[in-house]
């Protein structure tokens, strides 16, 4: 019997446990991947802490993965075996919803849920994945520098690519973190004028050399205020988990400006008058489908945009979550898998 190895977790709560199971066969429209590498992402809390309703356990995370198509199901066109991949955040779409045919693949009435979440993901040396999830993966990029790029990167390039700022307009990237880090390197790869806003002055000199043209110390100031006196943010990428800094922060927006939520806070709250008298907004921002993971990597190949990367192995899994949950790493935590 053929098998795989995988990091599993039991139960809502529990820690990761190493499992051996049979090789699964891939259905109808499905295919299986050879896991090179999966990234370890705060989103994975979802799985492994259950904030969803209706989770069903055992449950392997993982939705930043890189691999090889080993198998191919029925009724699978366009994918043939040794095709590199990678499988983000959403797991697919069915082509014939409403939201579906309206454009709106990414809110499929049949596909709710995500790649870890509602199907098993990559934290394994194998995975099946529906046909519409997956991405190709540019020869030139490294599967275990680049397996953040599926979701660190493709939400927060996606998101900067419409946020409505042309090349040369001031665009604030608020966080230098994990995803920070790469939304600085797209923004200036935009042709923004680039402003990173963060806590303290230890990020500067790293956010300066990712290519961020300016940077705000909100311990230093009101950040929003500072904005404001450089002519007032077109775009202010979110990308901390804090409601009180990203509060502090939206007074920033110039006129017909936009505050795009990446990072999950739970409840905001914003002033609605200085929305009104700027014709400003603020929307969250969903990280995309395959074809936005697929321009995602080609944008970061051909413009040497990299994830900062601390590597683990599919062993260290329970290591490698509790890494990445400290805050400390820098900037994201991949698991190899060999």
């Amino acid at each position: 019997m053929a098998t795989m190895r995988a990091a599993v977790i039991p139960q809502a709560g529990a820690k990761f446990r190493i499992e051996e199971r049979e090789l699964p066969q891939p259905a109808r429209h499905e295919v299986r991947l050879r896991v090179q590498a999966c990234g370890v992402c705060h989103s994975d809390v979802v799985t492994v802490g259950g904030r969803m309703p209706g989770l069903k356990y055992p449950r392997i995370p993982g939705h930043e993965v890189i691999g090889v198509v080993e198998a191919i199901g029925a009724d699978v066109e366009g994918w043939t075996p040794g095709t590199r991949v990678g499988v983000g955040w959403s797991s697919g779409a069915c082509g014939y919803c409403l939201h579906c045919r309206h454009g709106d693949a990414f809110a499929c009435l049949n596909f709710q849920g995500a790649t870890g979440v509602s199907r098993d993901g990559g934290y394994a040396t194998h995975m099946l994945a529906h046909a519409s999830a997956l991405a190709r993966v540019p020869a030139e990029l490294d599967s275990v520098a680049s397996a953040p790029l599926l979701c660190a990167g493709i939400t927060t390039f996606n998101a900067l690519r419409h946020c409505g700022a042309r090349a040369g307009e001031l665009v604030a990237i608020h966080g230098v973190g994990g995803l920070g880090h790469l939304g600085i390197q797209f923004a200036a790869r935009l042709g923004f004028r680039v402003v990173a806003v963060s806590r303290g002055s230890d990020k500067e000199e790293l956010a300066r050399s990712l290519g961020a043209h300016e940077y705000l110390d909100t311990e230093r100031g009101d950040p929003a205020a500072a904005l404001r006196s450089l002519g007032g943010a077109r775009a202010i990428l979110a990308t901390v988990t804090e409601a009180g800094a990203m509060q502090a922060v939206v007074g920033g927006l110039g006129p017909n400006g936009t505050m795009l939520v990446i990072g999950g806070v739970g409840m905001l709250s914003v002033d609605s008058f200085a929305l009104l008298s700027k014709r400003a907004a603020v929307k969250g921002w969903y990280s995309g489908t395959s074809v936005d993971s697929e321009d995602t990597l080609r944008f970061s190949q051909l413009n040497k945009v990299e994830s900062m990367n601390e590597v683990y192995p599919l062993e260290q899994a329970q290591a490698a979550y509790e890494r990445m949950m400290s805050g400390k790493a820098r900037f994201r935590v991949v698991l190899k898998i060999d």
